[in-house]
């Protein structure tokens, strides 16, 4: 298995988080590694995103755990390797947040694909959650 964190602190309440998370299509306005973006349907388990980066092939991703105002994971399934981000907003004692993505792969050919694609996936994760912090706390 192939694994990676990160996570920011924030002024803003998991709600304001919220809102921009189940805005799916308005995720463009704080990840910039997305040229278009859909849902099938509400932002609850069982949807389905296609997901699209600049100048690649859409990448489908499925809603597997939807937990308002605390976190939600997308899934993609390769075959012989699943991508699994969570997502999540965790309150903090001094009324602050904490924001955490979390990249798993894993599978039979986790081993080879994860050290090449992971860095791949994750490596606006630092970028992406500021975003999201600047337009959450400007809420």
């Amino acid at each position: 298995m192939w694994e990676y964190q990160h996570s920011a602190e924030t002024v803003a309440a998991p709600e304001a988080v919220w809102m921009l998370w189940s805005d799916v299509p308005g995720w463009q306005s704080w990840n910039a590694d997305i040229e278009k973006v859909e849902i099938d349907g509400a932002f609850a388990v069982g949807s389905q995103i296609t997901m699209t980066p600049p100048g690649d092939e859409p990448i489908l991703l499925k809603l597997v755990q939807v937990e308002e105002n605390a976190l939600f994971v997308d899934q993609m399934d390769a075959g012989d390797f699943t991508v699994t981000t969570v997502h999540r907003v965790e309150p903090l004692a001094d009324g602050r947040s904490r924001i955490v993505y979390r990249t798993e792969i894993d599978g039979p050919a986790a081993d080879q694909v994860g050290p090449q694609l992971g860095p791949a996936i994750t490596g606006d994760f630092a970028e992406t959650v500021a975003a999201l912090v600047r337009l959450a706390e400007a809420q």
